[in-house]
């Protein structure tokens, strides 16, 4: 790319608003890392991070007792600053292009952890919220990471039926449990993509989109119709994990 065009494609980075080829400057993204990122393991499950490892298989207490219908999750990073502004700036201000940015970190992340969906899927919105917002954050990081990975995506297979209350006003775990039961379905699918033709979802290793992953009670309840619905294997892949403090 010629010069005079790289210099007019420039952005201003989010974080520090210099100028830059990317949504977040190479010396903001390696602070943010050094800030906010550690080598604490994570619940293979739900992503949260483990205080310390009690059990083999890296899960946390409430995974290990109760294993939700999900079978692992990948999260980029915990719902902290500066993480945190950029999924409010996707959601609330239609920062559009923070989308790619999160697609690219679960792309390394999935490629770390050998992960090659068949189909990748967002957590949907209900109409209404979908019509106000105009977009969902979700499946704008979905669709850029079915790129990424060289698989199909679908905006169109999980359904919300209802609106709900948003997931982070609820107190606790039952109640978001209650909130989201019954609150999905999916579509009989069938249908052609460029990648790979998919006749009906039996034995499909799906991956589900979210910007950002409280309780898992959203994921949990998605998951259970997948696997109703054929799904050998589902894979959270989440951009950002509440931490463990504000989960319950």
């Amino acid at each position: 790319m010629p010069r005079v065009l790289r210099v007019a494609l420039q952005n201003r980075c989010f974080l520090c608003g210099n100028m830059s080829h990317l949504e977040i400057c190479r010396d903001c993204e390696l602070e943010a890392l050094e800030y906010s990122l550690d080598d604490a393991p994570r619940c293979a499950r739900c992503a949260l991070t483990l205080a310390r490892i009690d059990d083999p298989a890296l899960r946390c207490s409430r995974c290990a007792v109760e294993p939700p219908s999900f079978d692992a999750t990948l999260a980029f990073a915990d719902y902290s600053a500066p993480y945190d502004s950029l999924a409010l700036a996707l959601k609330f201000a239609a920062r559009l292009n923070l989308a790619g940015w999160f697609a690219r970190k679960l792309a390394q992340l999935a490629h770390y952890a050998d992960v090659r969906p068949d189909l990748i899927v967002p957590v949907p919105l209900a109409r209404s919220r979908l019509a106000q917002r105009g977009f969902n954050q979700s499946w704008e990081i979905a669709r850029v990471l079915g790129r990424l990975l060289d698989s199909n995506a679908s905006a169109t297979l999980v359904t919300r039926n209802r609106a709900t209350l948003p997931q982070s006003a609820l107190p606790d775990v039952h109640s978001r449990r209650t909130n989201v039961h019954g609150a999905f379905s999916v579509a009989q699918y069938q249908g052609f993509f460029a990648r790979k033709r998919i006749l009906s979802l039996d034995g499909l290793h799906l991956a589900v989109v979210d910007d950002v992953m409280t309780s898992g009670a959203t994921l949990n309840a998605l998951a259970q119709q997948l696997k109703q619905a054929g799904a050998a294997r589902v894979t959270n892949l989440v951009a950002l994990r509440t931490p463990a403090m504000y989960s319950d």
